[in-house]
């Protein structure tokens, strides 16, 4: 896939409420479409929709997909119910310190989204400058 045309955050505009949803959107595309323990329908759709070769809301009203998403929301539904009470604190210790992570990742990232471009110069003009101060 690397070799292929990607999307970007705008792309996903069409079902994203703002920008940073949209960015949202295509970080968790990736990780579908990247992670080997994903497979099937759902790493199908990802990477289709990535490649840009079918659009977001095609992808969720396509019958296939929306039930590869299903069938992944009531494993993690059954996983959930079947945790004892130490696990499921270990897992929400491991969550808390997992978004801690992420929140610090985005804010790096929209920090340098949002930086001013290195290529603007900020020196001293050289040879002129000295029109007031006589």
């Amino acid at each position: 896939m690397s070799n292929e045309r990607q999307i970007q955050d705008e792309d996903l505009m069409d079902v994203a409420q703002d920008p940073e949803q949209a960015h949202r959107l295509r970080k968790a595309l990736k990780v579908l479409a990247d992670n080997p323990n994903v497979g099937g329908k759902l790493q199908e759709m990802a990477q289709e929709v990535l490649s840009g070769r079918i659009g977001m809301k095609e992808a969720i009203q396509t019958p296939g997909y929306m039930d590869a998403i299903g069938d992944r929301m009531s494993e993690i539904r059954r996983a959930a119910e079947n945790q004892t009470m130490a696990e499921r604190e270990e897992s929400r210790e491991k969550f808390a310190t997992w978004q801690k992570e992420q929140d610090e990742k985005e804010d790096k990232e929209r920090a340098e989204r949002d930086a001013p471009s290195s290529n603007i110069v900020t020196t001293p003009r050289r040879g002129g400058g000295r029109g007031h101060r006589r």
